[in-house]
């Protein structure tokens, strides 16, 4: 079964840099179960669009105000909720804050590489 991981993590973690990622974490990234992951630039670069009445609405920046913010999205290959947990938490000890939420993909939803 497909899981995302949703990493998060705090605004002052730098992240908009190619190429800058900690090797614990990489290594983790590299591993087979792994099966897409994406870095995302700064909460204050996103857009959020919504219907609203009929209208549509752009904003600068997300959705909500927080003191976490959607840093990351991993694709894993899991058997069942306990080994997603268990790959969670190895690349948790990698990370040195921000919490990662885990949930499971719709089947035939992701289209990876």
């Amino acid at each position: 079964m497909q899981y995302a991981l949703l990493a998060y993590g705090r605004p002052a973690a730098p992240r908009d840099t190619p190429g800058s990622i900690d090797e614990a974490i990489a290594a983790v990234l590299a591993r087979p179960y792994v099966t897409g992951w994406v870095r995302l630039h700064s909460d204050e670069s996103a857009t959020t669009l919504r219907a609203d009445g009929g209208k549509t609405l752009l904003t600068d920046g997300p959705f909500v105000d927080s003191k976490e913010y959607l840093a990351g999205l991993i694709m894993i290959e899991a058997e069942n909720l306990d080994q997603a947990l268990d790959i969670a938490r190895e690349l948790q000890e990698t990370r040195t804050g921000g919490g990662i939420e885990i949930r499971p993909v719709i089947e035939g939803t992701f289209r990876g590489a």
